[in-house]
C-alpha cells in the first residue's frame, strides 16, 4: 500500500481530509436550491439584503489570500451546480457564493448587469458575478455589460 506522502503527490486526499471539502459542496448545493427558489418565487427587494448593501459601486478590499480562498469556494459552488438535478444560472450561483463569503465575513461585491442593446443576441442578456479584491471569482463572462446593481458584502 502506498504511503500518504505518495498519495498526496498524486493529488489524492485521505478520507478524513476529503469530508470537509465534501461538506462545503453539500452546503453549496443547499444554498443553490434556496437561491433558485428565491429567484423564481420571491421579489428581489425581499432577499436583496441577504446578499449585501447597495453601496457596492466600489471594489472589495480583499487580500490575495482571501481572493484565492474565495476562488476555492467558487469551485465548490460550481461543483455543486453540476451535481444538482436541475440547471442553475449565474444569479443563483453568485448568490450562493455571496452567502458563503458573507458567512466567513470576507469582503465581496455581487454585480448584476445587462448587455447593452446593440450587443444583445437573444441568449442570456442578464448576468451576475461575484468579485473579490477586484477580481471575478465566479461568473466570468466576456462581453460588454451595463451595470444594473452592485451589492457589497
Amino acid at each position: 500500500m502506498p504511503s500518504w506522502p505518495s498519495w498526496r503527490a498524486r493529488g489524492c486526499l485521505r478520507a478524513a481530509d476529503a469530508w470537509p471539502l465534501r461538506a462545503r459542496t453539500v452546503e453549496a448545493m443547499a444554498l443553490l436550491c434556496v437561491a433558485r427558489l428565491l429567484v423564481a418565487l420571491v421579489p428581489l427587494r425581499l432577499w436583496r439584503g441577504s446578499i449585501g448593501r447597495l453601496d457596492g459601486a466600489g471594489q472589495s478590499l480583499a487580500t490575495p489570500h482571501r481572493v484565492a480562498a474565495a476562488r476555492r469556494l467558487a469551485v465548490h459552488v460550481e461543483r455543486a451546480a453540476g451535481r444538482l438535478p436541475f440547471a442553475t444560472k449565474c444569479l443563483p450561483r453568485a448568490m450562493a457564493l455571496a452567502w458563503l463569503l458573507r458567512k466567513r465575513r470576507w469582503p465581496y461585491v455581487l454585480r448584476i448587469a445587462v448587455r447593452p442593446q446593440l450587443a444583445r443576441d437573444g441568449s442570456d442578456d442578464l448576468h451576475a458575478w461575484v468579485e473579490c479584491g477586484g477580481r471575478i471569482v465566479i461568473g466570468e463572462l466576456p462581453g460588454p455589460w451595463s451595470m444594473l446593481l452592485s451589492l457589497q458584502g
